[in-house]
């Protein structure tokens, strides 16, 4: 039986978090609230999900990242059956890497 996430709890943590205005405040407040273990477990399963994304093998991945093929497996499901929430994210910071491209040109 899965736990139900929404929570008041995990909605204030997520306000926190949606009150966070750059890199460098994200960086203050999760060395905060994680451990170091917990934060790059994060991270780490956030680059397995781009490498998914861009097609690599499991073996690439793994060697890439450090990640187990369990961890990759893990994030595959997300990615396949999940919430879209990568998808999501993923599209957004492309937009926004098109934004600035666009952006940068304009200046030149």
């Amino acid at each position: 039986m899965s736990k139900n996430i929404r929570t008041e709890a995990v909605d204030h943590l997520f306000e926190a978090i949606l009150c966070l205005k750059d890199k460098e405040e994200c960086y203050t407040f999760f060395e905060d609230v994680c451990t170091i273990n917990e934060l790059l477990s994060l991270s780490q399963r956030f680059e397995v999900a781009k490498m998914l994304m861009d097609k690599r093998t499991y073996l690439d991945i793994s060697e890439k990242t450090g990640a187990s093929t369990a961890t990759i497996s893990r994030v595959n499901r997300s990615l396949n059956y999940g919430n879209d929430g990568y998808d999501m994210v993923f599209k957004r910071m492309e937009e926004k890497k098109e934004q600035n491209r666009s952006l940068d040109q304009k200046d030149e």
